[in-house]
């Protein structure tokens, strides 16, 4: 009866596996060889790298050269160089003393002023002091000094910039035709009402 005391084995020679332990876990990788990718945390490189590496491409030429250094040389962009040589808005009367050629094309070429801003300047000069003109002359010319200084990365921006502030002068300019031509106009229209006797 001994040989009924001891445990018996299953087919191929394995013992059974122990009651209450489940499958056994699955065996990792040998030694010395890379673990798997599949849990490695987000930004790490993947396990078995070698140290000092930041992925799989070996170090030296794999990344991309750096970009060249910027050239901030200034460009000498002039604004108002594409205007012509008389402005044709008209200043109403004034006292002041200051060359108006100069100030209208300093002031139809700022590209930091809008249109309605650039109205109300040539409309308020008559109630403006000396100094006040005096300030916004050294104003424009200082803004036409700044935007030289930058480089020519920034040339076609200021290109663009022009043209739509002159788009905006020539407007300026239209209204004010129309607006003393409809003066005209009206003056005169009083003029033959009076000698009617209206």
């Amino acid at each position: 009866m001994a040989d009924d005391q001891q445990p018996q084995k299953q087919q191929g020679g394995q013992n059974p596996i122990p009651p209450g332990q489940g499958t056994p876990p699955p065996q990792g990788p040998a030694p010395g060889q890379a673990q798997p990718t599949a849990g490695t945390p987000p930004g790490q490189p993947p396990a078995g790298t070698p140290p000092g590496q930041s992925g799989p491409f070996p170090p030296g030429g794999a990344q991309p050269p750096p970009p060249p250094p910027e050239d901030k040389t200034p460009a000498n962009y002039q604004i108002g160089k594409h205007l012509p040589d008389t402005i044709s808005v008209a200043i109403p009367a004034h006292k002041l003393q200051f060359d108006e050629q100069l100030f209208l094309r300093l002031l139809a070429g700022s590209i930091s002023l809008t249109k309605d801003e650039k109205k109300r300047i040539v409309n308020s000069i008559p109630k403006l002091k000396q100094e006040q003109v005096d300030e916004l002359i050294r104003i424009f010319e200082e803004e036409k000094r700044k935007f030289a200084e930058l480089s020519k990365k920034h040339v076609p921006q200021l290109e663009k910039l022009e043209k739509q502030h002159w788009a905006d002068w020539q407007d300026i300019e239209l209204e004010q035709k129309a607006e003393t031509k409809k003066g005209t106009d009206e003056a005169e229209a009083a003029e033959i009402r009076k000698k009617l006797g209206l």
